[in-house]
C-alpha cells in the first residue's frame, strides 16, 4: 500500500496569527501536525506553505515542504499544486491532513488511505464520528453527513441532518440514538482525480454551506465515509484550542 500525506498550511489565521508555526511543547505545530502522518505508514508526507517562516519551521525539523502560491482559496487548491510541483503521479492515493490537527491519531490517516484503495468507484474518501449531544447536532458549526447503505456520502451539512420528525417534535434537547455523524475534515484522494477537482462547476450549494467537498458531490462523484467509533481529537482554531493542545502533551 502506498500513499502520500499533504499538509496545506497558510500563515494568515484570523482567530489565531502564525498558527501553523505556534509552539507546541517546543515543536511548530505544523512539525506536530507531520510527525503524526509520518506514524501512518505514509511513502511521503508534504507540507504545501505559503510563507518562507513556515518552510524554514519544517526544514529545521527534517520535514519536507513545498512553497506554493499565497492567493489559493481553498486548501485543496494549494493541494493541486503541492502535487504538481512535488510530481506525483496520477494513480497516487494522497491523504489531506489539516495543518491544525497536531493530535491526528495516525490510524485516521491510514484508514482513509485503505477507504479510498477499497472504493473503486469513489473518487474520494473521508472521515465521520457519531455525534453523542443535541447541542452538538444544532450547532452549524459542527459538519454533519448523512451516508448510503454502503458507506458513500449523500449529503454534508451544517444544518441537522438527518431530521427526526417524530423525535424532535416532542424533544429536542434529546438526541435519538445514532441519530447524527459529523464529518471530520480528513480527505483522501485519487491524484488524478484531485488535479482535476479546482476545474470542476461550483454550485450554489456549496456557497451557501462553505463546504468545498458539495462540488464532488455536484458534479456526481463519490465520497467514502468511514465511521470511527472512537473519538478524534479536535484540531486547533483558537488560542484556548492551542493551550488545551499544550497542556494534554505536557501532561502525557
Amino acid at each position: 500500500m502506498s500513499f502520500t500525506v499533504i499538509i496545506p498550511a497558510r500563515l494568515a489565521s484570523t482567530r489565531l496569527p502564525n498558527k501553523p508555526i505556534a509552539d507546541i511543547c517546543g515543536k511548530p505545530m505544523i512539525v506536530r501536525v507531520a510527525e503524526q502522518a509520518l506514524k501512518s505508514g505514509a511513502s511521503r508526507v508534504i507540507c504545501a506553505v505559503d510563507d518562507e517562516l513556515i518552510l524554514k519551521a519544517c526544514e529545521a525539523n527534517g520535514i519536507e515542504a513545498c512553497l506554493t502560491r499565497k492567493d489559493h482559496a481553498c486548501g485543496t487548491d494549494r493541494l493541486c499544486e503541492a502535487a504538481e510541483v512535488c510530481k506525483i503521479p496520477d494513480d497516487e492515493i494522497i491523504v489531506n491532513v489539516q495543518g491544525d490537527e497536531p493530535l491526528i491519531p495516525p490510524k485516521v490517516i491510514k484508514n482513509v488511505a485503505e477507504l479510498l484503495m477499497n472504493r473503486s468507484d469513489c473518487s474520494m474518501g473521508t472521515a465521520a464520528i457519531r455525534i453523542h449531544s443535541a447541542e452538538e447536532f444544532f450547532n452549524p458549526n459542527v459538519v454533519k453527513v448523512v451516508a448510503d447503505k454502503n458507506g458513500s456520502a449523500l449529503y454534508f451539512s451544517r444544518a441537522p441532518i438527518p431530521w427526526d420528525r417524530d423525535g424532535f417534535a416532542k424533544d429536542r434537547n434529546a438526541l435519538p440514538r445514532d441519530l447524527g455523524l459529523r464529518h471530520v475534515g480528513i480527505y483522501s484522494y485519487r491524484c488524478a482525480f484531485l488535479k482535476a477537482y479546482p476545474q470542476l462547476p461550483k454550485s450554489d450549494l456549496e456557497s451557501w454551506e462553505s463546504l468545498e467537498q458539495l462540488r464532488a458531490l455536484y458534479n456526481g462523484y463519490k465520497i467514502a465515509v468511514d465511521i470511527f467509533e472512537e473519538e478524534i481529537p479536535p484540531g486547533v482554531d483558537t488560542l484556548a484550542d492551542l493551550e488545551a493542545v499544550r497542556a494534554y502533551l505536557q501532561k502525557k
